[in-house]
């Protein structure tokens, strides 16, 4: 487990966006709320069960999948030391590991294991790339969370149809318009934007809120 904190009592107090101020700073995005705190739980859950989160993405949206999984892997605004039990792991060694890690929430960026996307792409077929990813590495306690600016990127609409299909919940960052992603993923959280560009201005402050609210709930303690 990597967690730090897996006994936590999941209270609904504890799911909120004080910590990131994301509403106050980014007011257009008030219309999101409800579906960020459904994504939100959704993940603690995730995490509390020891899961991970599995993120899928093209282009600019790839690009926010790399820096979604980097904030959860590392500390972001809490130093997140390790506990006196998993510093204990590392006594008797000759470095100082428990120093130099940190606690994580583990995270994969579906689009950077290049070999294996490369020939799936001339194997078999480029849409099904996250399809066969998800397929192959998640787990009931996972968690799939898609970003696609239309919402309609069909590798990604396939990744969230296999995730369904295994029963592993699914998160969608779109844009203003209901879309394929929307429909098909248990939480969709729609940008109040529908050029690409905006739309993915607004992606930045949303995930940033929920990896500094999945911080503060795992290692503010």
């Amino acid at each position: 487990m990597f967690v730090v904190a897996l006994t936590m009592d999941l209270n609904k107090d504890i799911f909120h966006f004080h910590k990131s101020q994301v509403f106050e700073r980014y007011p257009q995005l008030k219309c999101c709320e409800k579906s960020m705190l459904h994504a939100l739980e959704i993940l603690t859950e995730s995490y509390k069960s020891g899961g991970k989160l599995l993120i899928m993405g093209n282009g600019g949206s790839s690009a926010d999948s790399e820096h979604l999984a980097g904030e959860l892997m590392k500390n972001f605004l809490s130093p997140r030391k390790l506990t006196t039990e998993q510093a204990k792991l590392f006594q008797n060694f000759p470095e100082d590991f428990s120093q130099k890690l940190q606690g994580a929430l583990p995270a994969i960026s579906l689009g950077v294991s290049h070999s294996f996307l490369s020939a799936y792409m001339n194997d078999v077929d480029p849409d099904y790339i996250f399809a066969q990813g998800i397929w192959a590495l998640s787990l009931s306690q996972d968690v799939v969370l898609g970003i696609s600016t239309s919402g309609n990127s069909k590798n990604v609409v396939l990744g969230l149809k296999v995730a369904k299909a295994k029963g592993v919940k699914s998160i969608v960052l779109t844009g203003k318009k209901e879309s394929e992603c929307s429909q098909v993923a248990d939480v969709a959280i729609l940008a109040p934007e529908n050029l690409v560009y905006k739309v993915q201005e607004l992606h930045l402050p949303i995930y940033h809120a929920l990896c500094i609210e999945l911080e503060r709930i795992f290692f503010d303690v």
